[in-house]
């Protein structure tokens, strides 16, 4: 029987990969985020006092750069008012002059203005835009991508970086042979399992397959995961994760095999999606197509249903986040089952950027990318499953999915819907706002 011990319970592999992973930070920090941080106070003295409390934190671990939580959800400037993407308007309690419900006031031509100045704030501290860049250090470790010309600041700097993308490329060649070979298994065995008939020695087949594909194409990118709660791993259902770039699936289906729901894509992916629609039933849609919406959630039912297939993998936000988020989920996949298995995704971004901008980049350089970054390193929680509540929406029940693996994975909630980033905001969500400023105004 094939068995595979996970990253994160091999502790030899793991206590290996540990040294490493540290050497490789510590180098960086030693000879590219401290010398970054002097030269920054060189050129910003008055922001040196915020810096000194920034370093004070940093207990030498890259704290600073890990909480993700705090960091991200720092605001540039203080609200006055916010608008929510289902409640509208929401005015904090120290602003009593404009409280929605114990209020009624005239209309004043100075209310023009406050809320001008509450739309200008909406668009300095823009929640949406900011998800769909890639994520940043609070500084340059040396080992991630840069645009700020930080590894000129000094000739040892830029040697020392130079040989450390000398360092990253001479490992190309081995990459690429790894990603050819998974490629090469992947064609392989869906070329000869998709031929045997829809019976156990066939799913078992499948799955073994799918597995040794997806592990040599982690070793592709250098990963390092750790898995936890697989305990409560799905064996048959729905299960929900938080959305940064494809690479989401092969670190999942590292660990167990899934049933895909996606949409339809074109060139280097779309043909990977077609190999892997050989041997299990994936369902792929179209998003622009109505009539598509009625035939995956019936497809969704029939499979939920059938205890001999494959466990569905969704990501409800429906588009690839930074990894610093978790954006609106879609109620389509929570009307289908009563129980749902959330797992949230956290990369951990001082080893470089997993988030692939689909509208920026295509596949093969968001792969090309990955394979000459110093190595992918992510944790995966399991988190155990959640059933809708009695008269509970779906919308509700999403609600409460998305702020659970928000929370385990360190990431800012937001209700925004992702494809904000491709359409224009829905009339109803101006109507809305529109509303709940005619609800403080005095009609006779």
């Amino acid at each position: 029987m094939f068995q595979y011990k996970s990253w994160g319970e091999s502790q030899r592999n793991r206590g290996l990969r540990s040294i490493i992973m540290t050497i490789i930070l510590s180098s960086g920090r030693m000879f590219g985020k401290t010398k970054i941080e002097r030269y920054e106070k060189k050129r910003h003295p008055r922001e040196e006092k915020a810096s000194e409390n920034h370093d004070h934190d940093d207990d030498g671990s890259d704290k600073s750069d890990r909480e993700t939580t705090e960091n991200e959800g720092e605001l540039l400037i203080q609200r006055d008012i916010a608008i929510d993407a289902y409640q509208g308007i929401r005015i904090p309690s120290n602003r009593p002059d404009y409280d929605l419900t114990n209020l009624k006031k005239e209309f004043h031509v100075s209310d023009i203005m406050y809320f001008a100045k509450c739309g200008v704030e909406a668009i300095i501290e823009d929640e949406v835009t900011k998800c769909f860049s890639a994520e940043e250090l609070r500084t340059w470790n040396f080992l991630t991508r840069t645009t700020h010309g930080h590894q000129f600041i000094s000739v040892r700097l830029t040697v020392l970086w130079w040989l450390g993308c000398l360092f990253r490329y001479l490992f190309l060649p081995f990459r690429l042979i790894l990603l050819g070979m998974g490629l090469s298994w992947l064609l392989l065995s869906t070329a000869v399992i998709g031929m045997l008939p829809d019976i156990a020695l066939r799913r078992r087949l499948n799955k073994y397959a799918s597995l040794v594909c997806h592990r040599i194409l982690c070793r592709a990118c250098s990963a390092v995961v750790t898995y936890h709660g697989r305990e409560n791993m799905v064996k048959n259902g729905i299960c929900v994760a938080n959305h940064t770039s494809p690479l989401d699936v092969i670190i999942l289906s590292c660990d167990n095999c899934y049933s895909l729901v996606g949409q339809r894509h074109g060139g280097f992916l779309g043909l990977v999606m077609k190999l892997l629609a050989r041997t299990a039933d994936h369902i792929y849609f179209e998003r622009s197509e109505v009539k598509d919406r009625f035939i995956v959630a019936k497809r969704l039912r029939e499979h939920v249903e059938d205890k001999n297939k494959l466990p569905i993998l969704i990501f409800p936000e429906g588009t690839c986040i930074n990894n610093t988020s978790v954006m609106m989920f879609k109620k389509g996949s929570f009307e289908v089952s009563d129980d749902i298995y959330p797992v949230a995704i956290k990369y951990d971004k001082r080893f470089g950027d997993t988030f692939w901008n689909s509208s920026k980049m295509g596949m093969v350089q968001h792969i090309f990318d990955l394979l000459t970054s110093w190595a992918l390193v992510a944790e995966v929680w399991y988190l155990p499953s959640m059933h809708r509540n009695e008269n509970e929406s779906a919308v509700d029940f999403a609600n409460r999915v998305k702020k659970e693996i928000a929370r385990q994975g360190g990431l800012v909630d937001l209700s925004w819907d992702g494809q904000l980033k491709r359409m224009k905001v829905k009339e109803s969500w101006k109507t809305k706002t529109q509303d709940d400023f005619s609800k403080i105004l005095k009609v006779d």
